[in-house]
């Protein structure tokens, strides 16, 4: 019996409870036209403020045009150089008899074409599954930096890819393929 009055007690209880929970719920979004003002300010934050027109002769820091080329007055001599300079490389004032050094290459692709044609790999083997490039006897996998000197000048190269018979070179945004000559 008393099982049925706490069961009586509960329907009476949660019946009108549930009643009121089943009544149409209202809405958290409001109406389009209410929420228009809040579109227009937050579509105005997020519009980044227009920059400032820059004049055309002002020098970039970060890629200046003549980046590569060497200083002027800088010649590679061993010769005639004072025990005082702070040059690496001398850096001395040349002497009239001193021959200036060329000019490097004036593109990024005939730089990589260039370096690319001075490396020779021996050869190519497949370690674990990677495939790697025998240059000079040391194996050396893709995404390998070679830092190569030409003219004085440091060139960063990557190995971008292997494969049986070439191997890929990168300098800055320019790539070349070579073919892999075996040597004995």
């Amino acid at each position: 019996m008393k099982t049925r009055f706490c069961f009586l007690l509960v329907t009476l209880l949660v019946g009108p409870a549930a009643a009121l929970l089943a009544q149409k719920s209202t809405s958290d979004i409001l109406p389009p036209q209410r929420r228009q003002a809040s579109v227009d300010k937050a579509t105005f934050l997020s519009r980044p403020p227009a920059p400032a027109p820059v004049p055309a002769d002002l020098p970039q820091p970060f890629n200046p045009a003549d980046f590569d080329a060497p200083e002027p007055g800088e010649f590679k001599s061993g010769m005639g150089a004072s025990p005082s300079s702070n040059r690496p490389g001398g850096g001395s004032a040349p002497s009239p008899s001193a021959a200036p050094v060329p000019v490097g290459p004036s593109s990024d692709r005939d730089v990589i074409d260039m370096l690319a044609a001075q490396i020779r790999p021996s050869g190519m083997l497949q370690l674990r599954g990677t495939p790697r490039l025998i240059i000079s006897n040391k194996p050396f996998e893709v995404g390998t930096r070679f830092t190569v000197t030409y003219n004085g000048q440091d060139y960063e190269l990557e190995l971008t890819a292997i494969d049986r018979t070439t191997f890929t070179l990168r300098y800055r945004n320019e790539e070349t393929t070579r073919p892999i000559t075996p040597t004995k």
